[in-house]
């Protein structure tokens, strides 16, 4: 057997240690070639002395100089690089095979592109390259020959229940709809008044899944399934209309697909990332994830239709998509810089939707042909929601 030659973007994030954890139960299979990171140096200064990866990539020289004294004591061929540039090289570099895309934000474009040009297989679970350049993106996959395999849970679950090999033609297989569940994250049963008083810290603490503080808001704020909405857009060329989004508190379907013939396919299993992960890794083979076997015993499994009032972000992303052009890269820059102002407690939770909703209303003269047309609008998206900031804090 040959063993796959890993990087991943983004490995001190929760994928990125779910994805290790994967590795490390199938030593035959995979092997490190680089890892990177960016705030949690001690982390990846342990990620570097269990795996000795070839490579380890920080974004500043800064942070590069850190990790090397952290590394120092130790005898590792792990070599140290810092830059965008050196996340790009290790992303495209002839020695890979598989490409782990897990950096959270705008910041992971330009790696996960890298990696789609040199034709890897590439694992995406950066739902930002696809909201912000998804023609771009789809359009380099095709033309390189790069592999796509989605690693988020809902994504994963479409692709597992579509016939394989899937095509990328919904009409021909016979899907009349694509279902997206949503836990409804926690704030799911409280009043519009109550909403306006959570703390980052509730927000933060989801009910079912392990992740990172923006990821945890934008699942309270269901942005999260929004922009999962406009990935499969592109993932599965499926039309706003086929996309229908669907809460389900228990996260046991992680998504279903709905067939002409009355057929409706879901994929169950515990809340794990490590789930996902090992499917897209072995696949076409299955392989052992160390998630416990799903119980169903004794569970009620239930669903409910999203709130537009309760959950603005999610019709806002709704919106974007429709119209289509630049507006999804402007509704995932105004939504970061929100996010971001709401964990630092500058705005109220209920005021991440009123940002995004001024931002859309913009006129933004950019075309989106290339990643830096793209960045631009990104860029002034930022500067509008910033000045956005202001007048919801007078």
């Amino acid at each position: 057997m040959t063993q796959q030659k890993i990087t991943i973007l983004g490995a001190t994030g929760s994928i990125g240690v779910s994805t290790l954890d994967v590795v490390a139960r199938h030593p035959d299979r995979f092997s490190v070639f680089a890892l990177t990171g960016h705030r949690q140096l001690e982390k990846l200064a342990e990620q570097c002395r269990r795996y000795q990866p070839r490579f380890a990539a920080v974004l500043d020289e800064g942070q590069a100089s850190r990790l090397r004294e952290l590394l120092a004591p130790f005898v590792l061929q792990t070599e140290v690089l810092s830059g965008i540039e050196a996340f790009e090289q290790l992303s495209s570099a002839s020695e890979v095979d598989t490409v782990v895309a897990a950096i959270v934000g705008a910041a992971g474009l330009r790696p996960t592109l890298a990696a789609v040009r040199a034709g890897k297989r590439v694992l995406l679970a950066n739902k930002e390259t696809l909201v912000v350049a998804g023609q771009l993106f789809m359009r380099t996959a095709k033309n390189s020959g790069a592999v796509l395999l989605p690693v988020d849970s809902e994504h994963n679950a479409i692709f597992q229940s579509l016939p394989q090999p899937w095509q990328g033609d919904l009409a021909m297989c016979g899907v009349r709809r694509i279902i997206l569940t949503a836990s409804g994250g926690p704030f799911r049963a409280y009043t519009l008044d109550a909403m306006s008083q959570v703390t980052p810290e509730q927000a933060c603490a989801h009910p079912n899944w392990v992740m990172g503080k923006k990821i945890s808001v934008d699942s309270a704020t269901m942005m999260n399934k929004g922009l999962e909405v406009i990935e499969a857009h592109y993932l599965f060329n499926a039309a706003p209309k086929q996309i229908e989004v669907v809460i389900h508190p228990q996260s046991v379907i992680h998504s279903m697909v709905d067939y002409l013939d009355g057929s409706v396919m879901a994929q169950l299993g515990n809340p794990d990332m490590r789930t996902p992960i090992a499917h897209a890794l072995g696949y076409p083979d299955r392989i052992d994830s160390g998630v416990s076997m799903l119980d169903l015993i004794g569970k009620n499994l239930t669903f409910e239709r999203p709130d537009d009032a309760r959950f603005p972000c999610l019709k806002l992303a709704f919106d974007a998509l429709e119209r289509g052009g630049v507006m999804p890269a402007v509704l995932n820059a105004a939504n970061e810089v929100a996010v971001e102002a709401f964990l630092g407690r500058r705005i109220r939770y209920d005021q991440i939707s009123s940002v995004i909703a001024a931002a859309m209303t913009q006129a933004y003269a950019h075309s989106a042909q290339t990643l830096d047309d793209l960045l631009a609008v990104d860029a002034d998206a930022r500067r509008f929601a910033q000045q956005q900031l202001l007048r919801c804090a007078a």
